[in-house]
């Protein structure tokens, strides 16, 4: 697989942020930008300003939002901000930039939240930024996320991914890409594995309803999981995993495994504790198994597995049903230590950082009459949720 030249980690919101807008404002040739959704506020117009300066100097700018994500993300927002920020799209349009709107051929996919969930940034400079946040002030000043700013020929192969997922790609703009690597006096010896799915591609008329297609992301995390010997560390956003995936997770646990869970408290999506219940519904097998379960008040947006503390992967993929049979997602893996040590330590964060709480039997028990009839009576829902 394309390895990478430099990897740097951005765990530090601020610092995610303004690598991001550093790389816009210092476009010349083109800038790609693929997200779940964008919201009107600083963050997502401050990013879509960043891309109109940007084209208007000539720099080819082409963004790529998801139709579901767009519309659910669109709930956060009044009527009047919905406008303002299709304005705002309108204007990237009206500068020469292209909006991409990706919605799945089939009306069962588009009816069900099939999309495309990655996040993709990169420019002719050659550095590719991937992770878990979306424009949107949730994921630089509320919840958690995580990503990576990468160099090499890994960024050209990121970005010709993005063919995958509804979006379009320059032929010359990838080779520029491959020159700038080929330049690199760092040499590219961190290896990295590229894993992605879009489920939308290989389906029929009928979308995920009896889709028994293979993921490979899907699949590599359960290869992972199955590899794990000592430990393995997992956050998402809520951990409600497709089937294959929860037992891998059991399975580990069983056998002596030290599995913890990192993801978010019930009160973390105001809008909704739906995506919680949907959680809660498998915490019985999962505490009886022995796992570790840690919610966080503030919200735990990142994807990030570590086995054994020597194999990391990070991505878009979270623990769900969607991920596996509605969503295009991608995860980088990877053993090489300047990859894996930077999630160790995020991990050690994670295990004293006082928003965690520990979900224990006796909690869970004590939940308040009405939150626990809810996951009694919606829990069974948890693929639509």
């Amino acid at each position: 697989m394309p390895p990478a030249s430099a990897l740097v980690p951005l765990w530090d919101r601020a610092a995610e942020w303004q690598r991001r807008l550093a790389m816009v404002e210092a476009a010349r040739s083109f800038l790609y930008l693929s997200t779940f959704y964008i919201e009107h506020d600083a963050y997502g117009s401050g990013m879509l300003a960043a891309l109109r300066r940007a084209q208007q100097r000539g720099v080819a700018v082409s963004l790529l939002v998801d139709a579901f994500g767009q519309r659910l993300g669109g709930v956060l927002m009044t009527a009047a901000q919905r406008a303002a920020l299709a304005g705002e799209l309108d204007g990237v349009r009206k500068d020469g930039g292209t909006v991409a709107v990706y919605a799945p051929a089939h009306q069962v996919q588009r009816l069900l939240g099939g999309g495309q969930h990655v996040k993709i940034q990169v420019s002719e400079a050659g550095e590719a930024i991937v992770g878990s946040s979306n424009l949107t002030k949730s994921s630089f000043e509320a919840w958690n996320e995580y990503a990576v700013a990468v160099r090499g020929p890994i960024a050209a192969a990121l970005l010709e991914s993005l063919r995958a997922f509804g979006g379009t790609v320059a032929p010359a703009h990838l080779a520029t890409l491959a020159t700038v690597a080929d330049a690199d006096p760092a040499p590219a010896d961190l290896a990295l594995d590229y894993w992605y799915c879009n489920p939308n591609s290989t389906q029929g008329r009928m979308g995920p309803f009896g889709w028994r297609g293979e993921n490979a992301v899907t699949d590599r995390m359960i290869e992972m999981l199955d590899s794990a010997r000592s430990s393995a560390s997992i956050t998402s956003f809520y951990f409600k995993p497709v089937a294959p995936l929860l037992e891998a997770v059991l399975r580990a646990a069983r056998r002596g495994v030290v599995v913890e869970v990192f993801h978010s408290h019930r009160d973390a999506l105001p809008a909704t504790d739906l995506a919680w219940i949907a959680a809660a519904a498998s915490y019985p097998r999962l505490l009886d198994a022995g796992v570790r379960i840690h919610e966080n008040r503030r919200g735990e947006h990142s994807k990030i597995v570590l086995i054994d503390d020597a194999w990391a992967a990070f991505g878009s993929y979270n623990f769900e049903d969607a991920a596996h049979d509605r969503l295009g997602e991608l995860m980088l893996a990877s053993r090489d230590p300047r990859a894996v040590e930077p999630v160790r330590a995020i991990f050690d964060d994670l295990r004293r950082h006082p928003e965690n709480v520990l979900v224990t039997r006796e909690s869970f028990s004590e939940l308040p009459p009405r939150v626990a009839t809810r996951v009694a009576r919606y829990g069974r829902f948890k693929w639509w949720m």
